[in-house]
């Protein structure tokens, strides 16, 4: 399983990338994209700080709970066959 999450990971990165590239070729950049959208790189980073504040406390929050319930069923999974 996370074999397949790195892979994933992997083709991502170099997809982005791809299409960064050739955004760039084109005369498109990061600066351009955001004043077409009608933001700011500052508010980008305040959305994301908002973000975080909001999704950090909420996952805390949820691992108290699946944790210790992974944790159970782990440990009273009947033993597997070794054939």
């Amino acid at each position: 399983m996370l074999e397949e999450l790195l892979r994933m990971g992997i083709k991502v990165a170099v997809a982005s990338m791809v299409v960064g590239a050739t955004l760039n070729h084109f005369g498109f950049n990061t600066e351009f994209l955001l004043n077409k959208a009608g933001m700011t790189p500052e508010r980008v980073q305040e959305l994301l700080q908002q973000g975080m504040a909001w999704a950090l406390p909420n996952m805390m929050l949820g691992s108290l709970v699946i944790i210790p319930a992974w944790l159970l069923i782990i440990l009273f999974r009947p033993p597997r066959s070794s054939e």
